[in-house]
């Protein structure tokens, strides 16, 4: 098992890797750039977003070569009782909708509205072909049966709804792409710790591959981004390998786990929801942007865009342990481990705020300019001794013209 994992990664992980520069390329040629049109982004140049091509070539080649592969040798049997082939196929045909509607997203721009019906017509198609949330053991019910119709409705709205909240959660350099990862090898722990079917393993070792080998690209500062074809294709692939991880095992300790480990994007994509509804007041307000997801928070707090994305990795990670934890040792154990992080974070936070002083120095990760609150930088109007947290959300490097998230703290 584990060399055919090891094949599933690096080879994705070389497939992505080498052709993300392509990508960036033709990126310029078809108009698939994101330019900075509104407060909300927090780039400031124009930046190619067509990654997500690199990353779903990268993941089809290595699981196609291994299915055929392991077909050949008899190591799995994709046309056996549980017709591994019947859904890989409409997995694939899955991944063919949603990436072409979101390449057209990508290029021209399309409703929201457009995108929620491609986004559901793709998980029609993987519903149709067989892969369902079948059975849950729930507490205090007697029976764990779900009716077809329930089953269907329950896959369609998981796999609709994880692939937003991945989607919803990229707007910073490599954070979505991060979490993804963090993801799928939390998920690639857990099934393996639980037995899951080899095909799952397989598929989220891929993945795993494919965007380790995109983030040399798109971590901050961010050479392309993965645009609405990548993030949609991350979500929409992780809500299919999660429910193909746990077919076989249906207490609901195990279909939890998924949620848990999937738990930072879920979170803010539910608290944007409620926010905007409770703001906009209609239903259309859903849909409108805003700039209340947790990463903008972050940076609104005075944090650089890498450290928001370091800090919204370690919740990311913090979720996927507690889910393995739990998995293996029990709820006690994995409340403890995270009594202790929230622990640990209290009485570290105090001490880091304090690091970030008005003494405290940043610098261009462009032109590599340095910012020094002890002389401000009285041209553009900043009087002496201004922390870099309090300058104008407008203010540009004097040398460059960058914006204030494309600056970290000097060391």
């Amino acid at each position: 098992m584990w060399g055919d994992v090891a094949i599933a990664f690096l080879l994705a992980f070389i497939v992505a890797f080498m052709g993300t520069p392509y990508t960036i390329k033709i990126a310029h040629k078809v108009g698939a750039v994101d330019v900075p049109k509104d407060e909300r982004r927090m780039h400031k140049k124009a930046m190619p977003k067509f990654g997500g091509p690199a990353v779903i070539v990268g993941f089809l080649v290595s699981v196609i070569y291994l299915l055929i592969v392991m077909s050949m040798e008899h190591t799995i049997d994709l046309f056996g009782s549980e017709e591994y082939g019947i859904k890989l196929l409409g997995m694939f045909l899955g991944i063919l909708v949603i990436s072409i509607t979101c390449i057209i997203d990508d290029i021209i721009t399309i409703k929201p509205i457009t995108k929620l019906i491609g986004q559901t017509l793709a998980a029609m198609i993987v519903v149709s072909f067989g892969i369902r949330i079948v059975d849950m053991d729930i507490p205090f019910f007697n029976s764990h049966e779900i009716s077809e119709a329930a089953s269907a409705c329950l896959t369609v709205i998981w796999i609709v709804g994880i692939t937003n909240a991945i989607n919803l959660i990229d707007g910073l350099d490599g954070l979505s792409s991060g979490i993804s990862v963090i993801s799928a090898i939390s998920l690639l722990i857990i099934f393996v710790l639980n037995g899951s079917p080899l095909i799952s393993i397989i598929l989220v070792a891929a993945l795993a591959g494919a965007l380790v080998g995109f983030l040399p690209f798109n971590f901050a500062p961010a050479r392309t981004f993965i645009g609405d074809t990548g993030s949609n294709f991350l979500g929409f692939i992780l809500s299919i390998i999660s429910i193909l991880g746990v077919a076989k095992t249906y207490t609901i300790a195990v279909i939890v786990l998924p949620l848990i480990v999937l738990g930072l994007p879920i979170f803010d994509t539910l608290w944007a929801i409620a926010r905007r509804l409770i703001k906009g007041k209609s239903i259309k307000a859903i849909f409108k942007a805003d700039k209340g997801h947790l990463h903008h928070r972050i940076v609104a707090k005075g944090f650089s865009q890498k450290q928001a994305v370091l800090i919204l990795y370690g919740i990311s990670a913090t979720f996927g342990i507690f889910a393995v934890i739990l998995l293996e040792s029990g709820i006690w154990k994995a409340l403890s481990f995270l009594l202790m992080v929230i622990v640990a974070l209290g009485l570290g936070y105090k001490n880091f705020k304090a690091e970030r002083s008005e003494t405290q120095r940043y610098e261009c990760v462009e032109c590599k300019y340095i910012y020094n609150p002890k002389f401000g930088n009285e041209k553009a109007g900043i009087k002496p001794g201004t922390a870099f947290e309090d300058l104008p959300d407008d203010w540009v490097c004097p040398v460059c013209g960058e914006g204030k998230d494309m600056f970290e703290i000097h060391q």
